[in-house]
C-alpha cells in the first residue's frame, strides 16, 4: 500500500520538511530501479516536490524510465554531498513510480518545472521514508515512516 507525498507531509510534517530540505540541498540524487533480469540499476536523477506529489522526470527512452515502466518499484537516496557531514542525515524514499501520460498533468508540471522536452514523467507512491543521522556524536538514530503506521525511531550507540 503506497501513499502520495501529501499523505506523508500530513502524517509527519517535521520529517517531511527535513526530507525536502535534504533533497533540495543538491540537484542530483541516486535512483535505484530494477533491470529486466531483476538486478539493480542506479542512475542520477533530479526530483521535484510539487502539488502534494513527488515527481521523477527522465529523458525519453532512458533505461531507468524503461525499468519503471516494466516494474514500478524504486529506491531514491538524497545526494549526501561533500565530505562526511551529511547535514540533515541520510535520507531515502522507497515506493512505486507510475508514468503520467495525461497531457494536462504533464502541462502543469512543465509550466512549473520547464524540463527539456520530450520527457517521461512519473508520479510516485511511497512505501517507506527513512532518515538516519547521528545525535550528540553518540547515537545513531533511524526514523522510519510507512503509510498507515506511526513513525518508528530507533536509537543505537
Amino acid at each position: 500500500m503506497g501513499a502520495n507525498w501529501e499523505t506523508f507531509v500530513t502524517a509527519e510534517p517535521d520529517l517531511a520538511k527535513t526530507v525536502e530540505e535534504r533533497f533540495g540541498a543538491f540537484t542530483h540524487h541516486v535512483l535505484a530501479t530494477l533491470r529486466k533480469d531483476g538486478s539493480p540499476r542506479t542512475s542520477g536523477l533530479e526530483v521535484r516536490f510539487l502539488n502534494g506529489e513527488l515527481w521523477l522526470g527522465m529523458m525519453p527512452g532512458s533505461l531507468k524510465a524503461l525499468d519503471l515502466r516494466r516494474d514500478p518499484r524504486f529506491a531514491l537516496q538524497a545526494n549526501p554531498g561533500e565530505g562526511t557531514g551529511m547535514g540533515g542525515g541520510d535520507v531515502r524514499i522507497s515506493g512505486r513510480a507510475f508514468e503520467v501520460t495525461d497531457p494536462r498533468v504533464k502541462a502543469g508540471y512543465t509550466k512549473e518545472v520547464e524540463p527539456p522536452e520530450p520527457f517521461h514523467l512519473f508520479r510516485t507512491e511511497l512505501t517507506e521514508v527513512t532518515r538516519t543521522y547521528v545525535e550528540d556524536d553518540t547515537y545513531l538514530v533511524v526514523q522510519v515512516w510507512k503509510p498507515g503506521a506511526p513513525l518508528r525511531t530507533i536509537k543505537r550507540t
